[in-house]
């Protein structure tokens, strides 16, 4: 049940079977805290109506004719680094589940997960935790390392953070402000500041916006 004065978590569904997302649309409409703004069925209408809704989550199939969740993801993620995307498909093949969190989504479930798992997952993306299902968590564990401030290998700008500043950054991005940041990882706020003077003087950006936008392009959010 949601709490009092708080707003419900808005779902946009992707996928290109109406019968399916039928069904996901009245299984999460039993649950107070989602409600779901809207559908697609295609990259194209997906890519606009996102654009134009922007959800908190987006649960993104991964094969559709027109390119699949990939080809959304290459097209909002970078634009929209607020919108959550969550990978809900049939498939649990290692290549699919990479190839998605590659492109920026949150997470990966498959289709066999039940109505009550799937509305826990969306609350999970949006409050900011990776999710996957059971089986597909090790091999993701073993190619991402899957720990707040990790990425994918061969990334040389982001191999010039060291892992406390990566740290930092992904707190920034979340919108923590520098004392916040400075509780959660204990240390000073004129440590924070340091941190981001330095994180700004590597990847030559101006701007906390600016490492925001960075930072969630390479999912460090």
């Amino acid at each position: 049940m949601t709490e009092p004065g708080t707003e419900p978590i808005r779902v946009f569904l992707v996928d290109d079977h109406a019968l399916f997302r039928s069904g996901v649309r009245a299984e999460l409409d039993r649950v107070a805290e989602v409600t779901v703004v809207g559908e697609a069925g295609s990259v194209d209408e997906a890519v606009a109506a996102v654009r134009h809704l922007l959800p908190d989550v987006v649960l993104l199939d991964v094969h559709m004719p027109d390119g699949g969740g990939a080809e959304v993801l290459r097209q909002l993620r970078p634009e929209l680094p607020d919108v959550v995307f969550l990978a809900l498909s049939v498939s649990d093949a290692a290549e699919d589940v990479i190839a998605v969190i590659r492109a920026g989504a949150r997470g990966y479930v498959t289709k066999t997960i039940s109505g009550r798992d799937l509305a826990e997952a969306v609350r999970r993306v949006k409050s900011g935790d990776p999710v996957f299902s059971p089986r597909l968590a090790g091999f993701v564990l073993d190619v991402f390392s899957d720990r707040p401030g990790a990425a994918p290998p061969g990334d040389p700008e982001l191999d010039l953070l060291t892992r406390r500043e990566r740290d930092v950054l992904r707190l920034l991005a979340r919108g923590y402000a520098y004392k916040e940041i400075a509780g959660e990882l204990f240390i000073s706020v004129k440590t924070v500041e340091t941190h981001v003077s330095s994180v700004l003087r590597k990847t030559q950006l101006s701007n906390r916006y600016e490492l925001s936008r960075w930072a969630s392009d390479r999912r460090l959010v």
